[in-house]
């Protein structure tokens, strides 16, 4: 599941892109940040997932023990 997101999250980042790309090159500048922003938070849910996969590491590992 983690890595659904992981790929979810890279599509948004790269649909983010083309969205900064179409605004610098029509001028349209909401267009553009809109862009920026779609790439801020697919960044931020990357590293939410991160966060979380290092949780579950460390707890999977206190069970262990």
């Amino acid at each position: 599941m983690a890595e659904d997101n992981k790929i979810d999250n890279g599509a948004e980042n790269l649909a983010g892109k083309a969205k900064e790309f179409g605004g610098k090159v029509t001028g349209d500048s909401h267009l553009e940040a809109e862009g920026k922003t779609d790439q801020l938070k697919a960044g931020i849910k990357d590293k939410v997932e991160d966060i979380k996969g290092a949780v579950s590491g460390v707890t999977d590992s206190l069970k262990k023990d």
